[in-house]
């Protein structure tokens, strides 16, 4: 009696593990935190001192106050009094969103798709060429097929398709 030998959990994590996909993956997510982390600092030591020469230099500490008069504490920059609506932050945040989506597309999407879309041309201009040659070397094998027919007298003529 043979045993049914089941895949060892360590053994299905390791295929796991190993498989490109997961790898491509977890490359992605360092690249991507690398990444975000030069936006980042793009958007505030660059970004913000140019919107900061309309005012101040920090995008947060761009607020309206919705109720009240708001006052914020010195030491933890949260409001005491008032309620505060925060749309600096957010201003910063979409900056930072679309600086890296104009990064992405633009350096890795958009060369990828060209790349991509070059391969495609160059596999059907192959499969196109593969095909005229298939064509042409079936008219030729036809016509060689006519003339043994025609000199073995055979035929009257050239045999059609339904022949």
């Amino acid at each position: 009696m043979s045993e049914n030998k089941k895949p060892n959990v360590w053994e299905g994590f390791k295929a796991f593990l190993l498989r490109g996909n997961v790898i491509d993956l977890a490359v992605a997510v360092v690249i991507g935190a690398a990444f975000t982390n030069v936006v980042n600092s793009v958007v505030k030591g660059v970004i913000n001192p140019l919107v900061g020469a309309f005012g101040t230099k920090n995008l947060d500490a761009y607020s309206s106050c919705l109720k009240g008069p708001c006052s914020f504490d010195a030491k933890t920059g949260t409001a005491t009094s008032g309620i505060p609506i925060m749309w600096g932050t957010v201003l910063s945040a979409t900056l930072t969103f679309l600086i890296t989506a104009a990064v992405v597309y633009f350096l890795m999407v958009m060369p990828m798709s060209k790349y991509l879309a070059r391969q495609a041309d160059r596999k059907a201009a192959k499969e196109g060429a593969q095909e005229v040659i298939e064509v042409s070397e079936l008219e030729v094998l036809k016509e060689i097929r006519d003339a043994l027919v025609a000199q073995r007298g055979l035929g009257t003529g050239p045999r059609t398709e339904r022949e």
